[in-house]
């Protein structure tokens, strides 16, 4: 039994574009412009023995009004009748169907002899072709189950192969944001963490940096840009940059970070955008250091058989993009012959203790690292458990972005 195709299609290209039919059982699009009315479409059941749902349209601005949701599978008539319809117009037209319905399977249907167009609309896109001759229900409800299927495949397959390769896109682009510290011939050991606070971000408004200058002097420097966002994120590598290029090329101290005040005023989305600073420069012997903050929570010193201890914090100057003309006093510590220095953002302090509204703090974070590090702990095991402990503490992840970095002479 056949059943033929609805002839009130100027009707439906006035209608409004139909609702998506349910889930269950399979709707066909058929677009074909026979005018006289004798392409039939077998009667076909589905896997369940309900009856194939079936729009049709005589052209692509009918067919964009039929295509919803709910259609699975479409049948595009390559047969077009007259001399005007030639291969590469039909061709065209499936083209024109694949852009229109990316995830619906495509079916063409055209004449016994002419196999060749049929093999080449499959390479063009099309999930699979039929002879027009050879219709009947079964080999239709077959050929769109299979058709619908394989486009499943399809796109399950090309999802995952793009979630693949905007992973790798992405470490790439990681690794080519976050820094990659200078330390050799500096006896120094490097270790560092950093967590964006935006979800699936890859970096936050935090950035941090270390190298080593020809004069052996050791650089460190973290920093975090207020707020969240891309723009923020942006501004932080380019302060990174420009503090390492600064600092290879002799600045450092009040005339580094003014330097920076700089930057930050004209790369800034908004005058109201800020950014905490603190820069350590270690001298090449390794036992002493200079010391600038601005506006940033002050680094944690450890020398063995000493309680760990916040660096002083009487000499601190205001953030960057604050005020103008401000400066930065360099302060000097003794550091000894074997120390570790960790410098933080204020990710790492502002977390929840509990469910209350009481912040771990730094004289929190300097116990948890006391505790660590009197099992044993130092480098990246160190920073693992501490932010494992601080994330613990919060109840889950952290919503501001950290960064952590951790230097140490033996």
């Amino acid at each position: 039994m056949s059943v033929p195709v609805p002839r009130q299609r100027e009707a439906v290209a006035t209608e409004a574009r139909p609702a998506a039919l349910p889930d269950s059982g399979l709707t066909l699009l058929v677009i074909e412009d026979d005018p006289a009315g004798a392409f039939n479409v077998p009667e076909m059941l589905d896997t369940e023995g309900n009856r194939v749902r079936i729009r049709t349209a005589r052209n692509l601005t009918e067919a964009a009004r039929l295509l919803t949701d709910g259609v699975q599978c479409i049948l595009l008539d390559l047969a077009l009748p007259g001399p005007e319809h030639e291969a590469e117009d039909a061709l065209d037209t499936l083209r024109s169907v694949l852009k229109l319905a990316p995830t619906q399977a495509v079916l063409v249907l055209t004449a016994e002899d002419d196999a060749e167009r049929a093999a080449e609309a499959v390479r063009v896109g099309a999930q699979d072709f039929l002879f027009r001759d050879e219709l009947d229900g079964r080999i239709l409800s077959r050929a769109i189950r299979y058709a619908v299927e394989r486009k499943r495949s399809d796109l399950a397959q090309r999802q995952l192969t793009e979630s693949r390769l905007r992973a790798q896109e992405n470490a790439r682009l990681e690794r080519g944001l976050l820094p990659t510290p200078l330390l050799q011939g500096s006896g120094l050991h490097f270790a560092a963490r950093y967590r964006p606070g935006r979800s699936r971000a890859l970096l936050g408004g935090d950035f941090y940096d270390t190298v080593r200058t020809p004069d052996g002097t050791v650089h460190a420097m973290i920093g975090d840009v207020c707020g969240h966002g891309p723009d923020e994120a942006a501004l932080g590598v380019e302060l990174r940059i420009a503090w390492r290029a600064l600092t290879f090329a002799g600045l450092c101290g009040d005339q580094l970070l003014g330097t920076l005040q700089q930057v930050l005023e004209n790369e800034r989305p908004d005058d109201e955008i800020f950014a905490t600073l603190c820069t350590v420069d270690i001298a090449p012997d390794g036992r002493r250091a200079g010391v600038c903050l601005a506006g940033h929570p002050s680094p944690l010193a450890v020398r063995p058989g000493m309680a760990p201890r916040l660096l002083p914090t009487d000499e601190n100057g205001p953030a960057l993009g604050l005020l103008p003309n401000a400066r930065w006093p360099r302060r000097q510590v003794e550091l000894g012959g074997a120390w570790s220095l960790m410098m933080y953002t204020d990710g790492l302090i502002e977390g929840r203790v509990g469910a209350g509204v009481q912040r771990l703090g730094q004289e929190g974070m300097v116990e948890i690292v006391a505790r660590q590090m009197a099992t044993g702990l130092r480098g990246e095991e160190l920073l693992d458990a501490t932010v494992t402990e601080v994330r613990a503490l919060n109840g889950g992840e952290l919503t501001d972005d950290l960064a952590v970095l951790l230097l140490d002479r033996c």
